[in-house]
């Protein structure tokens, strides 16, 4: 089977640069298609699949910012490079805000404009195998890697599905060695902040005087050794997830502060003045008895037990 073509668009009121650049494509191996102006260009786009757009500035109906715009707006795969005989700073700047990948200048020597289609498709290329790398290592944590047939299995997958759709906070209990985290990851990668990172953290790992930096982070002299800012644990996942394993050992000084995040999405980093809004969604696991432990005053009743 024949490899498929890569496809280039090129739009351009002038009929010499389209006429130009279509032979010069055409040369490396590629397929070729043109329009005459931003409005047509961007047409063309809106029916078909093009892997790159080469599109002049200035332009009568639509410029090239209005095409950059269209690409970045629909989230198309498809680079853009602008090229233009009224290069300045300023248009250069507003081109790489609308999207382009580079841009440049006419007149243009042919090797300089076919180098720039190289790095540019080669980077669309890497750009796409970065994409389907993660999908796979996403792929690798999913509800199919968890092995089992039983009864108790399958409603076990039904519950990850069922709760991986919402945003609820989860609290996962089991003996050691029975795969919470494997569900966390689970429920993490099938719901809508897949693309987000999922921060854990082992609450029984870290001595109790610095697990409160770590989840909630501090500001530079905040204690001795504190030389400067740092992030926590809840603001790197920040858009995604955090795993609190072993939630169970957390003393209750830091479940008030966790009991924040739940119901306010802030905190403050330690020595900070300043509150940190965060959107995360939090998943907890523990070995422990946790009803057995809010008797014992050392776990605050802040959830419930399905």
């Amino acid at each position: 089977m024949a490899a498929v073509k890569e496809r280039v668009l090129i739009i351009d009121d002038e009929y010499s640069i389209r006429d130009v650049l279509s032979g010069i494509l055409s040369s490396e191996g590629l397929e070729v298609a043109t329009a005459a102006d931003g409005v047509e260009g961007i047409e063309m786009l809106s029916r078909e699949s093009f892997n790159l757009v080469i599109t002049d500035l200035r332009m009568p109906k639509a410029d090239g910012i209005a095409v950059l715009r269209h690409i970045q707006e629909r989230n198309m795969d498809c680079l853009g490079i602008v090229a233009t005989a009224y290069g300045s700073i300023e248009s250069a700047i507003e081109a790489l805000r609308a999207g382009a990948f580079d841009y440049i200048t006419k007149p243009f020597h042919i090797d300089e404009i076919r180098h720039l289609i190289r790095r540019a498709l080669e980077y669309r290329g890497l750009k796409r195998e970065n994409v389907e790398l993660k999908r796979q290592l996403q792929k690798s944590n999913r509800i199919q890697n968890i092995v089992g047939d039983s009864s108790s299995m399958k409603r076990l997958f039904d519950t990850i599905n069922s709760v991986a759709e919402t945003d609820a906070t989860c609290l996962i209990l089991g003996a050691s060695g029975t795969g919470k985290e494997l569900v966390a990851k689970a429920i993490h990668y099938n719901s809508r902040r897949n693309a987000r990172p999922l921060v854990a953290v082992n609450c029984a790992a870290i001595p109790e005087d610095l697990l409160e930096s770590e989840l909630f982070g501090h500001v530079k002299g905040a204690f001795t050794g504190a030389v400067g800012d740092r992030a926590g644990r809840f603001q790197l996942a920040d858009g995604g997830t955090i795993f609190l394993d072993e939630i169970g050992d957390m003393t209750p000084k830091l479940q008030v502060k966790v009991l924040r995040v739940l119901q306010e999405q802030e905190f403050e980093p330690v020595g900070a003045t300043k509150t940190v809004k965060v959107n995360v969604r939090v998943l907890a696991a523990t070995n422990r008895n946790l009803e057995e432990r809010v008797k014992e005053a050392c776990f605050a009743r802040i959830y419930s037990i399905a």
